[in-house]
């Protein structure tokens, strides 16, 4: 009994020391992690760059009011600085045209007698000789307007005569200037346009058969009608309206008082308004004013998009007369353009949840203000439940929830039965148009909508919404066609694209006044549907879809598809056209569409999408209990449990769901978990550099390569000769050394077919990426001579990405064991290899595996012995692989 005793003791005390070890080993994982964030909270306080410092008030003021008397100066003069400089350049240019055209045409008939001529080369000779021809009459005639008809007469000598010599025939006859002035006025007034008022039918091309018919089916009103009918105002009036004047004509104006009461009585509040009614500019100051950004805090406002916060927090800072990042400043991921004194700051949602990680509390802010709440990304929607529980332990913070569609009961709901403030009207009535019949293809009637436009309606901008940067550009080039055969047959129309991936200086060129007399025309994404607002936008054409991204959680497949938009952002749409005056939206589908195939509201992002990022983001905020967070509509439990799964494989949650160390640093990084892990293995193979790079590539991926229709097998040449044996991700790398090789040269691109934009916004990528790895410490080295530890680093990162060949030759993945196929711009398409690891499944006719590298099944071993087990890995040739890794090590 004694022995049994002491053993019994001895297991007991065993067991009891194996908990302590491992209590004590959690605990110190937990410490690591807390240090970590320390130290990475002082990297930031010391690197965060402020673009706006403190300055003496007087010496900004005086510096303002140089600025302001050198811009009147400058604006008097430049215009006729402008006019006069371009005639003398147009007068040089006819000149020069005129002498290049003479000398062709005498070079051509030196060299080349005319027997020897093709019938086409002998047309073209003949063409240039007759347009030669005309330009030099033009000449004779312009010299001939210019005699002097009226003269004093000669001192005539004795028997010497005087002939008069007339100019045309016309003059022969009685009252010949009158008849002349008459008839040049008559046909100066006289436009034709169209194809009814056509006296050839190539006159125009926009010929009567390619219209589209519109019928009007409804108004939606603006407060004007219901106010006393104003006249209508010049351009120059317009101009005179003070920046006062038109704050007090917003929508929001007269509630004014009743909002900041309704603010002061209720912690939250629910605003319902128009696009349009000037929230989001409006209540910022309205608080301000009312005193709640004393005691040094800070009123927030969120916007879905960084180019919304950006444009809005510069229209702000004009109404309140103060420069950008002073009293008014905005914040986005890599750029914070705030200082001490800003008191109103608006920034991404995203960049909101980076706060959340330094000040839990949002200690500084008096009021938040959640914009654009109906959009319902996938951060704004983690974002209700965070302030909801903020609000909840602090009584003084304000939070308004902003939204412009009859979600408001909803929001109402989930914030506590929490009141509802109303903004009714928009300024300006817009007309709804439809289509008699449905488009078949709506880029094209985009195009035909424009111009039909541009000639028959008066003078304003036109928005147009597209689905991507693709149809964009393909609605840009049929544009530009079309006004290049109409010729000067129509006003000028400038064409401007605004998509995300568009470089910011692009972007801003939208805001830019229309020159007078022309039209502006912007091809826009969603991006333009909320807080975006562009002047002068009078017509809106809407072909009714969009492009959402939608995440399978059984095969871990995203597919980015164009869908059919809701009632509730056409309606946000057809607001744009009423900002700043009576506007008209073209809708290209039927009333019966709008009303019977359109869904109410868009599908929440939350429930379409990956978790995998929110979820390491909710970790690092300290939110472990994920499947009871306060969601406004709950992702679906697989999506979150897959979230959760793939984040414990990867190492950054233990056993317990708690954060790693691993997991803090992958968290720095804004990009997808897997991705994430793999730039921190690049640490252990030491090849930083190249991860990066291919990183970088991987993130501009669609748009590296061009494929024009007319030059497609030396586009397919190009691309080959960058081919790498072991696969796509080395290939993409080859692309970016050689391009880095050649001083990162725009010609090198033009020859070898590859979009310079996108490799400038690869390098812009992979300089942000480096600032961060050097900010969680890892050491940026280099292994190109070896691309093994490369392709090892991906593997470590994306284990679950796996497919292997089957012995009916196809790829199967190997955890789901779905069929796949290699995509047929991979390098490794006629290949097959055995074992491959893909980047993404895409699908489209059929499942696609893009960017897909080779690696051996052993690695999986290596790389995540916890995840795969040897039995899975067995060859298709039932040779088992070399049980090199022991139970004890792959549970480590």
């Amino acid at each position: 009994m004694s022995k049994a005793k002491k053993s019994r003791k001895r297991y007991e005390s065993d067991s009891e020391s194996s908990i302590d070890s491992e209590e004590e080993a959690r605990r110190k994982d937990l410490r690591e992690r807390d240090e970590f964030a320390e130290r990475l909270k002082k990297k930031d306080e010391e690197k965060t760059r402020n673009i706006v410092h403190a300055s003496d008030r007087r010496a900004y003021e005086e510096a303002a009011k140089r600025l302001q008397l050198q811009n009147a100066e400058r604006e008097k003069i430049i215009p006729k600085l402008r006019v006069e400089s371009r005639r003398k350049y147009l007068e040089k240019r006819k000149e020069d045209k005129l002498l290049e055209l003479e000398a062709d045409i005498v070079d051509d008939e030196y060299l080349f007698e005319e027997q020897i001529l093709t019938e086409r080369e002998r047309k073209e000779r003949e063409h240039k000789k007759e347009l030669l021809k005309l330009a030099q009459e033009h000449e004779k005639a312009r010299e001939l307007e210019r005699v002097q008809r009226y003269h004093m007469p000669r001192d005539l000598g004795k028997d010497s005569t005087s002939d008069y010599i007339e100019v045309d025939e016309l003059e022969k006859v009685p009252q010949s200037e009158q008849k002349k002035w008459e008839k040049d006025q008559m046909a100066s007034a006289v436009f034709k346009f169209g194809a009814k008022d056509a006296v050839k039918k190539d006159e125009y091309e926009l010929l009567l058969e390619d219209q589209i018919d519109f019928i009007q089916a409804l108004q939606m009103p603006g407060i004007k009608d219901k106010m006393k009918r104003e006249p209508e105002l010049s351009e120059f009036e317009k101009k005179k309206l003070t920046i006062a004047e038109t704050k007090k004509s917003l929508p929001i104006f007269p509630f004014r008082d009743d909002l900041i009461q309704a603010v002061r009585e209720h912690q939250v509040l629910i605003i319902e308004g128009e696009t349009g009614s000037g929230k989001t500019t409006q209540i910022p100051q309205y608080l301000h004013e009312a005193g709640f950004t004393e005691n040094e805090k800070k009123i927030g406002c969120t916007q879905p998009r960084r180019v919304a916060a950006m444009s809005v927090a510069a229209r702000v800072a004009q109404e309140m007369d103060v420069k950008l990042g002073n009293e008014v400043g905005y914040a986005i991921r890599f750029e914070d353009c705030t200082s001490e004194r800003t008191v109103i700051k608006y920034m991404t949602d995203g960049t909101l949840h980076r706060e959340f990680l330094s000040e839990p509390d949002l200690q500084s802010y008096s009021v938040m203000i959640i914009d654009e709440a109906h959009e319902r990304t996938l951060h704004t929607d983690i974002l209700f439940g965070l302030v909801k529980d903020i609000a909840r332990f602090r009584p003084d913070l304000k939070l308004l929830i902003s939204s412009a569609t009859l979600d408001a009961q909803k929001f109402s709901e989930f914030f506590d039965e929490a009141p509802i403030f109303r903004i009714p009207g928009r300024r300006f009535p817009v007309d709804i148009y439809y289509t008699k019949a449905p488009e078949a293809d709506y880029v094209d009637a985009c195009v035909i909508s424009v111009l039909q436009i541009h000639v028959t309606q008066p003078l304003g901008d036109v928005l147009v919404f597209l689905t991507g940067q693709d149809e964009i550009e393909t609605c840009q080039e049929l544009l530009q066609d079309r006004l290049r055969r109409l010729g000067s047959k129509v006003r000028e129309l400038i064409i401007l694209p605004v998509y995300a991936n568009l470089p910011s200086d692009m972007q801003a060129k939208i805001f830019e006044a229309t020159p007078r007399g022309a039209r502006k025309v912007v091809l826009a994404t969603n991006i333009a549907e909320t807080s975006l607002t562009i002047d002068n936008i009078i017509y809106v054409i809407d072909p009714g879809f969009a492009k959402q991204n939608y995440f399978n959680s059984k095969t871990g497949m995203e597919s980015l598809m164009v869908v059919p938009i809701s009632k509730a952002s056409a309606n946000q749409r057809a607001g744009r056209a009423g900002r700043v005056a009576a506007g008209k939206c073209f809708r290209l589908y039927t009333a019966w569409s709008y009303k019977h195939e359109l869904e109410e509201n868009t599908v929440p992002e939350i429930q379409r999408i990956n978790l995998g990022n929110a979820v390491l983001m909710l970790k690092a905020l300290g939110i472990n209990d994920l499947i009871h967070f306060d969601f406004l509509d709950p992702p679906p439990h697989e999506t979150l449990v897959l979230a959760l799964e793939q984040l414990y494989a990867l190492g950054a949650l233990n056993h317990h769901g708690e954060l790693t160390r691993l997991g803090r640093r992958m968290a720095e990084f804004p990009v997808d978990p897997m991705m994430a892990k793999m730039l921190l293995a690049a640490e252990k193979y030491k090849c930083a550099e190249e991860i990066v790079s291919i990183t970088a590539m991987l993130s501009v991926n669609g748009a590296i390569f061009y494929r024009p229709k007319d030059k497609i097998i030396h586009a397919d040449t190009a691309r080959k000769n960058f081919y790498h044996p072991g696969g796509d991700h080395l290939t993409l790398l080859n692309v970016y050394n050689q391009w880095r090789d050649t001083d990162y040269s725009l010609q090198w691109c033009y020859e070898n077919f590859i979009q310079y934009r996108s490799m400038k916004r690869a390098r812009d990528v992979r300089e942000q990426l480096v600032g961060l790895m050097q900010r969680v410490e890892i050491e940026m080295v280099s292994s190109i001579s070896e691309t093994t530890d490369i392709r090892k680093a991906i593997t470590a990162g994306y284990f679950y990405h796996i497919a292997r060949l089957s012995k009916a030759g196809n790829y199967k993945t190997v955890k789901h064991n779905q069929t796949v196929t290699v995509h047929p711009n991979s390098s490794l398409f006629e290949e097959l290899p055995r074992w491959v690891l893909y980047h993404e499944l895409v699908f489209t006719s059929k499942e696609f595996m893009r960017q897909v590298i080779e690696i051996e099944s052993k690695w999986l071993l290596e790389v995540a012995p916890h995840y795969y087990k040897p039995k899975e890995l067995e060859d298709s040739t039932n040779k088992k692989l070399p049980k090199t890794v022991g139970r004890s090590e792959r549970t480590d």
